[in-house]
């Protein structure tokens, strides 16, 4: 697959694909119930996708960008590393409003600090961690499988995980 040159095309971003892809999850268990339907979603569409994936669970979102960081440090994801053994994250969890500012700054340093380490270090990220006002928006963003906020994660990943493979593949024109 070559890069769309020219006019914005539909061909331009890959998709479907993902067979073949190994990627790490890192899942935040602070609210089970709904850390188990991310789960569910995710690993529905990393089963569809005809990717396989490690699991890593952490106590709550905070950890993530540390998981990751982890991962980073030792070897095993980061396109500088060839033989890196995962091609991708997907971060799974939610934080739920209270009554103090907690909230914040839980939500503004695991979005950024994710964020930081997947630009700094070349990662295909899928981002669900989930951050809402209620349980009930959380559970409602977290079910329907392959619909829910797992799988979307787990579909952006993948599409991330293409796009560096295209790129990687013009390099080499």
């Amino acid at each position: 697959m070559m890069i769309a040159k020219g006019p914005r095309s539909k061909d331009a971003l890959p998709t479907g694909h993902g067979a073949g892809a190994h990627i790490l999850v890192i899942e935040a268990r602070y609210y089970e119930a709904i850390g188990e339907e991310l789960e569910a979603g995710a690993i529905a569409e990393l089963e569809a996708a005809g990717a396989s994936y490690e699991r890593i669970v952490v106590p709550g979102a905070l950890e993530i960008p540390l998981a990751l960081a982890q991962a980073v440090k030792a070897g095993l994801i980061g396109s500088d590393d060839a033989d890196a053994r995962f091609d991708g994250c997907v971060a799974l969890g939610c934080v739920i409003r209270g009554d103090t500012s907690h909230y914040d700054i839980v939500c503004n340093n695991a979005n950024h600090w994710l964020m930081r380490l997947a630009v700094e270090n070349g990662i295909p990220l899928g981002n669900a961690i989930l951050t809402v006002d209620t349980e009930a928006q959380a559970v409602e963003r977290a079910q329907g499988g392959r619909k829910g906020k797992g799988a979307e994660a787990v579909r952006a990943c993948l599409a991330l995980v293409a796009i560096e493979q295209v790129f990687a593949d013009e390099d080499m024109e």
